[in-house]
C-alpha cells in the first residue's frame, strides 16, 4: 500500500441501534485517520463507543452511516464473502476473554487462522511455533487452553490475531482478567508488535494507554480531540 495512503480512515462515521422504543446513538460524527504503524490506546467510560468503534475498523459491523476505510478497502462495498476474508487478512483480533477453542492445543490455536487462509500444514505449524517460541511459550505448545495461566492464554491469542500478518490489531481489553505482572507482559507484546503493524487498544487501564503513542478519548460516541486525528511513525 503507498504510503501516502492512510491505513485508516474514517469519515462522519455513525453507529445507532434500538434498544425498544429507545434509539442509542453509539458514534457520531467520528473522522479518524491513522497514516502509520502505531499503538493506539482508546478510552472513555463505559457505553462510550469504544468496542464499537473497533467492531467498525474490523468489519464485525456496519456502520449507519459514514465511510469504513482499511488498507485502502471500503467496507461498505465489500460483500459478504469478500469481509470475510478482510477479516482473516487485514484485521488481527484479541479478546479480554481470549476466544481460544478449547479442544485445540496453543501451537493448533495459532496455526487455526493460516489453515482458514490457506496456508500449507508444514507452513502454518513452523510458523505457530516461531510465535510461540517468540512470546516465550515454547514449552507450552501442547497445551491446552484449561491447562495455562491467564497470561499464557492472552500471550497464544495475541501470537494468533498476527499469524496470518495483518496490518491492523484491534485489541478489547486484552488486559482487563489478567493480574498486573501479566498485564505488563501484554502490554510489552503489544508495544513490540506495533513497530510494523498498527494496534488499536480499547483499555481501561492506565498503563497500558500511558505506554500508547496516541489516546484516542471518546464520551458520548464522540471523539473529544479535534478530527480527523493522524498519528504519525515514529
Amino acid at each position: 500500500m503507498n504510503s501516502a495512503t492512510p491505513l485508516i480512515e474514517l469519515r462522519n462515521l455513525a453507529k445507532t441501534y434500538r434498544k425498544g422504543a429507545e434509539t442509542v446513538e453509539a458514534l457520531s460524527g467520528i473522522d479518524l485517520t491513522i497514516e502509520a504503524p502505531a499503538m493506539i490506546a482508546v478510552v472513555g467510560p463505559s457505553g462510550s463507543g469504544k468496542s464499537t468503534l473497533l467492531h467498525m475498523i474490523g468489519a464485525m459491523d456496519r456502520p449507519t452511516r459514514g465511510d469504513v476505510v482499511v488498507a485502502g478497502q471500503d467496507l461498505n462495498r465489500l460483500s459478504q464473502s469478500e469481509l470475510t476474508r478482510f477479516r482473516r487478512t487485514t484485521v488481527g483480533f484479541v479478546f479480554q476473554t481470549f476466544n481460544l477453542v478449547p479442544n485445540l492445543t496453543a501451537l493448533e490455536n495459532v496455526a487455526l487462522p493460516m489453515e482458514f487462509n490457506g496456508v500449507t500444514g508444514a507452513v502454518r505449524l513452523q510458523r505457530a511455533h516461531t510465535l510461540l517460541e517468540r512470546f516465550g511459550l515454547a514449552n507450552r505448545l501442547k497445551h491446552y487452553p484449561q491447562e495455562l495461566s491467564g497470561g499464557e492464554m492472552q500471550r497464544v491469542a495475541i501470537a494468533r490475531a498476527i499469524a496470518n500478518e495483518p496490518p491492523v490489531v484491534l485489541a478489547d481489553e486484552p488486559t482487563g482478567n489478567l493480574d498486573s505482572q501479566s498485564g505488563r507482559m501484554v502490554y510489552e507484546l503489544l508495544r513490540e508488535i506495533a513497530r510494523d503493524r498498527t494496534v488499536l487498544v480499547v483499555t481501561h487501564a492506565e498503563e497500558l494507554a500511558q505506554v500508547a503513542d496516541r489516546t484516542l478519548h471518546i464520551r458520548d460516541g464522540r471523539l473529544l480531540e479535534a478530527s480527523p486525528v493522524t498519528t504519525t511513525s515514529r
